[in-house]
């Protein structure tokens, strides 16, 4: 089975192309490298099956050419973290409703099946918790940047749906809840590599808001099982699936936690939404996937526990953070 995964560069994407590899199955990676690191394929570069090309998923007619030489597409090219969706809404929202329309577009034409990344972002704000993928979404107003990312994250969702209703093409929509792990870049805020690489350099750990936000996050490895179950899978055209784990943690526990694993000493400060973020910023306070559906359609349950992937990210930030101190000691 021959895998194209757009934005194959990028964290989840990585992960995903080492198991597909593993499985083996080629991998045709396709990624800008605008939010994504050729570092996190380099080391695959040379094995057999694994391909990259280093180019624009808004490029129609090189993503017509990978489509059709793939039997599965992995659609993950998007724009991340909500530093980047709060400071470039333009480009956050181009490249997710464009990047969609020119992949769906090229798998039309053989009836390629085709999973969309999407995210927990489109719940908005909802608090019939847990989330269930068939609950109505309340997204925030046109003026908070956060919500035009939601919003064209549930544009993906309903083109994704369409092309399957109208075209016959099999989509899948997977919505990924918070993935943390090894090769996540604290760069657009993400809140676990950020903690982890304050903690190591003794820095405070910042918190944003209270911190009694709660969130639930699920390790990459679990994810990419969770996606390559579905690209196995023969008969879930149409279908809505939340990815994740369902064990909850606040913020302030997080930040703990890392202290504790990391033994640092950094205090933890906590700066407002406004002073992090911009003003007038929303967040929500829970945020919990139901996975009874997975579970019942492939039976998917995560099974790394958020104290092993904390100690999963210590590890490999220390690897990355002793080179850089060498370096900048000669």
């Amino acid at each position: 089975m021959n895998i194209l995964i757009t934005g194959g560069a990028g964290f989840i994407g990585s992960h995903l192309a080492e198991r597909c590899l593993e499985e083996g199955w080629p991998v045709a990676v396709l990624d800008d490298l605008s939010t994504g690191s050729f570092r996190n394929i380099s080391h695959l570069k040379g094995r057999p099956g694994f391909s990259y090309v280093i180019d624009s998923v808004f490029n129609a007619p090189l993503v017509t050419e990978m489509v059709d030489c793939s039997d599965v597409v992995f659609h993950l090219a998007a724009a991340v973290g909500v530093r980047l969706v709060v400071e470039s809404p333009v480009r956050t929202i181009e490249t997710n409703v464009h990047g969609t329309e020119v992949v769906l577009r090229a798998a039309a034409k053989k009836k390629k099946p085709t999973i969309i990344a999407s995210t927990s972002e489109v719940y908005g704000k909802s608090t019939s918790i847990p989330f269930r993928e068939d609950a109505d979404l309340v997204i925030g107003p046109t003026s908070k940047a956060r919500w035009g990312y939601a919003c064209s994250k549930a544009l993906d969702e309903f083109f994704g749906i369409a092309y399957w209703r109208e075209k016959r093409v099999p989509v899948i929509i997977a919505r990924l809840f918070n993935t943390v792990g090894p090769r996540q870049t604290a760069r657009y805020g993400m809140v676990l590599p950020t903690f982890v690489r304050q903690a190591l350099r003794g820095q405070p750990l910042t918190v944003f808001g209270s911190g009694e936000q709660r969130r639930c996050f699920g390790y990459v490895g679990d994810v990419v099982e969770a996606l390559v179950r579905i690209g196995r899978a023969s008969d879930l055209a149409g279908e809505v699936l939340n990815i994740g784990n369902d064990s909850e943690i606040s913020i302030n526990q997080l930040a703990c936690l890392v202290k504790e694993i990391t033994g640092s000493s950094s205090e933890i400060v906590h700066i407002p939404y406004d002073q992090a973020y911009s003003p007038g910023f929303e967040d929500m306070a829970r945020r919990v996937p139901c996975l009874e559906k997975i579970q019942r359609l492939i039976k998917f349950r995560p099974t790394t526990p958020i104290e092993t992937i904390v100690r999963l990210v210590v590890d490999y930030e220390r690897t990355e953070i002793a080179p850089a101190a060498a370096t900048a000691a000669l």
